[in-house]
């Protein structure tokens, strides 16, 4: 057996490309560069609507029911005019605070005390990707309920159906706001039992605030109606019914929602930041 120098068997196998020379010092190379943000939160918004799409239809068919079935005990005391316009647009938001603010601060909450966070962090994505592609596949994954809840009450309490499309600016605005508020609620909570119970808590206000009619509420809660980001796309909404609608005021509380969406968000993406490095 003839022998064959350790250089001349170093030579052949680099010739082949199976060893790579190390960078000069022994540092090892560098990461490729991270993702862009729009490529990076369309990859994320598939992924997380595909999960959604599995694992939230059943809720999605409680919050459908739950907003339909409000509407049906309101339709007994609720004849019609101002508080019906109020129970129907109150109700078809209310599906989408239940999607978007109460299940996505129950799954950042979720995420945060599992360690999942840990998954994302190695990933080469921004930010701002995971928070805005988890937040619009949720606010999106409300859209069947909301048109069903807002073509059953109109019927229900005999308002016009001429322009439901307003519903195209007040689910993706008002889903921006309360997705925003329920991701930063998650990452924000120190335990994910909290994260839950504020999840619950800023649905029920949607609920208590949106639904019921603002010239029935004493001052203070009509103050705390006035907070709530939920309010304004609930207002846009009604005021969609009136024989000929204001839509400079349509306009005008769909850009309320815009401002507190971006707020909420950005809030949501440095709690991100923020719990993902620890």
């Amino acid at each position: 057996m003839s022998a064959v120098s350790a250089e001349a068997v170093s030579g052949k196998v680099r010739e082949r490309g199976a060893v790579r020379p190390r960078p000069v010092g022994g540092e090892p190379a560098p990461l490729a560069p991270r993702a862009r943000l729009l490529p990076a939160l369309s990859a994320v918004y598939r992924a997380q609507l595909s999960r959604a799409r599995v694992a939230r239809i059943p809720l999605l068919f409680v919050a459908t029911f739950q907003s339909v079935g409000i509407m049906i005990l309101m339709r007994g005391v609720v004849d019609g005019g101002d508080e019906a316009r109020a129970v129907v647009a109150g109700s078809s938001v209310l599906v989408v605070a239940f999607v978007a603010l109460n299940l996505l601060a129950q799954y950042f909450g979720q995420l945060r005390a599992s360690g999942g966070l840990d998954h994302y962090a190695t990933l080469p994505v921004p930010p701002a990707a995971v928070v805005l592609g988890a937040a619009g596949a949720y606010a999106s994954f409300t859209v069947p309920g909301t048109a069903v809840t807002a073509i059953v009450g109109s019927v229900l309490f005999k308002l016009p159906l001429a322009h439901l499309w307003v519903l195209a600016g007040v689910i993706p605005l008002a889903g921006a706001a309360l997705a925003g508020l329920g991701a930063a609620l998650g990452l924000l909570a120190p335990r994910q039992e909290l994260a839950t119970l504020l999840g619950q808590l800023g649905m029920s206000a949607a609920l208590l605030l949106g639904v019921l009619p603002a010239s029935h509420m004493p001052a203070p809660i009509a103050l705390a109606r006035d907070l709530l980001p939920s309010t304004y796309g609930v207002e846009a909404f009604a005021r969609s019914f009136d024989t000929h609608p204001d839509w400079l005021r349509v306009a005008a509380d769909l850009g309320v929602c815009a401002g507190v969406g971006v707020v909420s968000l950005a809030v949501a993406t440095w709690a991100y930041r923020r719990a993902a490095v620890r």
